[in-house]
């Protein structure tokens, strides 16, 4: 469970920092990988497209 401490009644700032921690734990990206369920075989196949696309994009940022 990710705790704020509210200091001097700035709950603005609280509430940021929260958001920051939250992002960086990875509950967004897991509750939208688990919001449609997806067959294994195809699981791996996007992940093997999303590999090939990633490499693809490196390999654009080392040319130039």
């Amino acid at each position: 469970m990710t705790k704020v401490v509210v200091k001097n009644g700035d709950v603005d700032m609280a509430l940021k920092k929260f958001k920051a921690k939250v992002a960086r734990s990875g509950v967004p990206s897991e509750i939208k990988k688990r919001k449609h369920y997806e067959k294994p075989g195809v699981r791996r196949r996007n992940e093997i497209k999303e590999g090939i696309k990633n490499s693809h994009k490196k390999n654009k940022r080392n040319r130039g």
